[in-house]
């Protein structure tokens, strides 16, 4: 299993890891396609931002992260939370806004946040993520905890201000932050060609002397290698670096999206390079799994799914004369 052919994830993580890895790429399938039929039946109100196809990302991103670690997310951000391994009854009771959600119901699909797990949350404002995770890897470094921060965004994001401004000072200053670029092609409907004057994000680390790389984020074994590089360079004093992982959502920008500006075709192709599907062939060609193993796998994830799912359904609601309670701001605020 040493051998330099083999697949970077085969050679650095042991059987179990890899396991783990795939189940939790099941389980974030699994819960936003619950998800999306909780909303299509009423169940859940407002909007939600789906990262169905771009599951290799989330999890291939925090293979290297230990406890003490830390991620910002954004308002796709429902693969980053399980890949950190939060609980699927209390996002699912946030969804339904529920007092056992994880921000008891206040803020919903797009501001999950779950500290314990170094999760410092999604964040709906485009880009708001980035100067979270400076600021996060500013305290590691001053406080010498040896804490790296993984800082998820789109490509939408790139060409917010907060973007540059984020990486200077993280260059600046040496931070342990890793800069992850989930480009799935498109803000919103507008695509990276004519949004975006370099051909790849991750040019635009040479601005800030930082290292950049863009990797299949579809394929599992390319993000995991890409982003344990960078967060081994942050552990060891030696500053941020920017990793661009080109995926792609195969669901709409959100529940309103008509998609529209996508063919058909495209969304095909897309779905050819399943990460998944990529995984499972992976570990079953290396002899790390077998072929019968994902029909346990996906039964597995079912049930717990239909467990969240009940769990969820029958929390409590909020009580009317503390909506205001557990926010950050308003008269009523604890």
């Amino acid at each position: 299993m040493a051998s330099s052919n083999m697949p970077y994830a085969v050679r650095a993580y042991e059987r179990r890891r890899l396991a783990d890895a795939l189940r939790k790429m099941i389980l974030i399938r699994k819960f936003e396609e619950a998800a999306e039929a909780s909303y299509m039946r009423g169940l859940i109100h407002g909007t939600m931002h789906l990262s169905i196809g771009q599951e290799a990302s989330a999890v291939g991103s925090c293979m290297s992260l230990e406890e003490r670690d830390k991620i910002t997310s954004t308002h796709r951000g429902h693969g980053h939370c399980l890949a950190r391994g939060a609980d699927l009854g209390r996002m699912f009771a946030e969804f339904f806004g529920k007092e056992t959600g994880y921000c008891r119901g206040r803020g919903g699909s797009m501001h999950i946040a779950d500290v314990e797990r170094g999760n410092l949350g999604a964040n709906g404002i485009v880009g708001g993520g980035l100067p979270i995770a400076v600021g996060s890897a500013l305290s590691a470094k001053r406080l010498g905890t040896g804490a790296v921060t993984v800082c998820f965004f789109g490509d939408g994001a790139n060409n917010e201000g907060a973007f540059h401004e984020s990486l200077n000072m993280a260059a600046i200053w040496k931070l342990p932050v890793v800069f992850v670029c989930e480009n799935n092609l498109y803000g919103m409907s507008m695509s990276t060609d004519r949004s975006t004057a370099v051909g790849n994000i991750s040019e635009r680390a040479a601005a800030y002397s930082m290292p950049g790389a863009t990797v299949d984020g579809n394929d599992f074994s390319a993000v995991a290698e890409a982003v344990d590089a960078a967060v081994a360079r942050a552990r060891a004093g030696e500053g941020p670096s920017l990793v661009e992982n080109m995926t792609y959502r195969l669901r709409g920008h959100s529940r309103s999206d008509r998609n529209r500006y996508r063919t058909k075709q495209e969304i095909d192709d897309w779905a050819k390079r399943d990460p998944i599907t990529r995984l499972f062939g992976m570990l079953v060609s290396h002899g790390v799994m077998a072929e019968g193993d994902m029909a346990e796998l996906d039964g597995d994830a079912a049930r717990k799914i239909d467990d969240a799912l009940a769990f969820a359904a029958s929390s409590p609601d909020p009580k009317v004369e503390e909506a205001a309670f557990y926010v950050y701001a308003g008269s009523g605020a604890r």
